[in-house]
């Protein structure tokens, strides 16, 4: 037998192995050994499935995209198609399955075919279509298109591209000759927060030949763009979606869609509305086109069918649509569409039923469903799917959404090292009882005789949602032991226009009391968390709603805005969107001055005791910089603790696409704030100061 003291030794020894092999909670630095899956394709014969992994290079702070391959049978481990070193995105399959095309730079430069190029130097390469015939061989560069390809799709013969690409007049002057550098602008909008200051050229479509690669632009304009091409049925028309007012850089909002002959030509319009008019779909037999529309400004898209050949009004497809529809596909059937839609803080592919005019969700559960690609030869559709507690993986199921099963587990390793937090829903009513969806996110090793500091999360928008799906940051709060509460208040999608629409004139209204009602809620029914060590924080929308609650309540402890509005006054005039809230208010800025004033947080900021750390981006367009300028000094003119953080080169999806190292440090600046403010850490350091040590670059996962 062994001796007590043996004994000891033995569970010590157990003790510290368990301890030893113990899960972390996930941080902020995670997200370099985070990859992305996105733009699944099923091929047409059903037995494989292309898509886009994406990976950090953190040494080098970009994000590198390759194609990859995976069975639908799930027997096979997914294989690489694409070389490293080149990023390659928008895998399409050939109507054959013997060919797959993708974007991608191929060479580090092109020379310029400009007059007198010889001497100038060489442009950077663009994104071209490139062909890999799937029995062996490199891939093989297509098109050969000045300014690069943004969209294509193969031609049902499999001949052809239909690409999408820009073209304007500086391109037919020679790089070697005098420029000005001054920008000239003539229309109201000239620049947008993702793409910066416009330039003077446009999208227009071309036919390339898949094999000679010979180009025709078949569009053309200066005061217009022509976006998402889709090739008729017979190959021989092409419908796409474009405003051809000639007003659409002066904020004009009616798109439409048109149809044009392959070979170029006279256009005709298939639409029928005064505003947007998008998302064109051909029948599989070519007799009818269904597309998404709009009769009024900030409508809810209804789907609209109308004749291909044009000249004929166009009909509702279904009654009383109170969703959001995005990626319509035309099938099952000639008689049924899909699209996915957010619904009630999930993401679910929905069907259309044309006889019984009515829609039924096809996929269910608490997670967030999309991008879906459907092949009704092979009764299969996949898609993408991520939860709460992990990011997107592919799966495959039947038409109905029966069978499912997963195909790829793109993260799995890094998710057996780590202990990510679970989310529960609280519903709960508001002060006018209108019903609202709250979520409640415990802190990693919860302990219910314990007192846990809790962050309220806003999202931006206000049309957006937040739900059940994956959230990085909330991960990283919960296993930095807070709690996290955050709910959908009015002028949220998911719920309805009649829900969305009810922030119209009630910016810092009823929205507020939304939220204040959730806070209530949450503290009422868990008495572990400590409403002495309130935090809040947002981006946007969700910055603005942080910066006028701390100006209408000292509840919170610590406050973090990001890319917030804190004067309407301002922002309207020097955004990307011109005048763009008169949607909002029920007016433009010259027609009310005083609604716009009185919905600004910056108008009560004499009312802020909240240590507040502002966010902000010097690139931003949809919230100008100036926006968190006029905020940090107007909290430091009345005596608030702030402090301001510019971050170089980003705009507003600084933390959704910005540089990786950007990104991460972000959240580590919000941690630093809360840390200090609710942990009441005197020694917290922010992620900028000298003595702070680097993280190690975290484990790449296998896909």
């Amino acid at each position: 037998m062994l001796s007590r003291r043996a004994v000891s030794l033995v569970v010590i020894a157990l003790i510290f192995s368990h301890a030893a092999l113990a899960n972390r909670g996930i941080t902020a630095e995670d997200y370099f050994a985070f990859q992305f899956i996105s733009d699944a394709r099923i091929s047409p014969d059903g037995r494989q499935v292309a898509y886009v992994l994406t990976a950090i290079d953190q040494k080098k702070n970009r994000r590198n995209s390759s194609i990859w391959l995976v069975a639908v049978d799930g027997l096979s481990a997914p294989r690489r198609l694409t070389a490293e070193g080149l990023n390659s995105n928008s895998p399409r399959w050939s109507p054959d399955d013997s060919r797959l095309a993708f974007l991608s730079a191929r060479n580090v430069e092109t020379p310029d075919p400009a007059p007198g190029g010889a001497g100038a130097p060489a442009e950077p390469a663009r994104p071209q279509i490139c062909i890999l015939n799937m029995d062996g061989g490199e891939a093989q560069v297509a098109s050969h298109l000045k300014n690069g390809v943004t969209v294509f799709q193969w031609s049902p013969d499999g001949k052809r591209f239909v690409a999408v690409s820009r073209v304007g007049p500086s391109d037919q002057v020679p790089r070697d000759a005098h420029r000005s550098d001054v920008r000239h602008y003539r229309h109201i909008l000239y620049k947008f927060n993702d793409t910066g200051w416009y330039d003077d050229k446009r999208s227009h479509l071309w036919v390339v030949d898949a094999v000679s690669g010979q180009d025709q632009q078949i569009t053309s304009g200066d005061d217009w763009n022509d976006t998402d091409p889709q090739w008729s049925p017979d190959g021989a028309r092409i419908a796409f979606v474009s405003d051809r007012t000639g007003q659409e850089y002066e904020d004009s909002h009616n798109t439409d869609v048109w149809v044009i002959s392959a070979s170029g030509g006279a256009l005709t319009k298939i639409s029928d509305h005064a505003f947007e008019d998008d998302l064109p779909r051909w029948s599989p037999d070519g007799q009818r086109i269904v597309f998404a529309g709009r009769t009024t400004r900030r409508q809810f898209p209804k789907l609209y069918v109308a004749d291909a050949k044009g000249g004929a009004p166009s009909s509702l497809v279904v009654d009383n649509l109170d969703l959001i529809p995005v990626g319509v596909h035309w099938g099952p059937g000639p008689n049924n569409l899909r699209f996915e839609s957010g619904f009630k803080g999930t993401t679910q592919i929905f069907g259309v039923d044309f006889a019984a005019r009515s829609v039924t969700p096809v996929t269910h559960g608490e997670r967030s469903v999309h991008a879906f690609d459907i092949n009704e030869k092979a009764g299969l559709m996949t898609y993408l799917a991520n939860d709460f507690e992990h990011l997107d993986d592919l799966y495959v199921a039947g038409l109905d959404g029966a069978g499912e099963r997963q195909l790829t587990h793109v993260n799995a390793k890094l998710w057996h090292e780590l202990d990510s937090a679970k989310v529960e829903r609280l519903p709960y009513d508001s002060t006018d009882h209108w019903a609202i969806d709250g979520f409640l996110v415990k802190p990693i090793g919860w302990q219910p005789d314990k007192k846990y500091p809790m962050i309220l999360s806003i999202h931006g928008g206000p049309a957006g949602q937040y739900g059940v799906d994956w959230y990085h940051e909330f991960q990283v709060y919960a296993a930095r032991g807070y709690a996290v509460f955050f709910c959908n208040p009015r002028g949220s999608t998911g719920y309805g226009q009649k829900f969305e629409r009810g922030i119209v004139n009630n910016w810092g209204g009823m929205d507020y009391q939304d939220i204040m009602a959730g806070v209530d809620a949450v503290l009422k029914q868990n008495s572990w968390i400590d409403r002495e060590r309130l935090g809040v924080t947002g981006g946007s929308y969700g910055g603005y709603m942080t910066n006028w609650i701390v100006g209408h309540t000292d509840r919170f402890k610590a406050a973090v805005t990001l890319r917030s509005v804190s004067n309407f006054i301002s922002d309207d005039g020097t955004r990307d969107g011109a005048y763009g809230h008169e949607d909002d208010f029920k007016g433009f800025l010259f027609d009310d001055f005083n609604q716009y004033w009185n919905a600004s947080p910056l108008k009560y900021a004499s009312n802020v005791k909240t240590p507040t750390l502002i966010l902000h981006s010097d690139n931003d367009y949809r919230v100008p910089l100036e926006q968190g300028e006029q905020w940090f000094r107007a909290l430091k003119h009345y005596g608030v603790t702030a402090e301001f953080v510019i971050f170089p080169r980003e705009n507003h999806n600084l933390t959704r696409t910005g540089e990786p190292k950007h990104l991460v440090e972000s959240l580590n600046w919000q941690l630093y704030w809360f840390d200090r403010f609710l942990n009441g850490n005197k020694d917290a350091k922010p992620p900028d100061a000298p003595s702070s040590p680097s993280s190690p670059p975290s484990p790449s996962p296998s896909p």
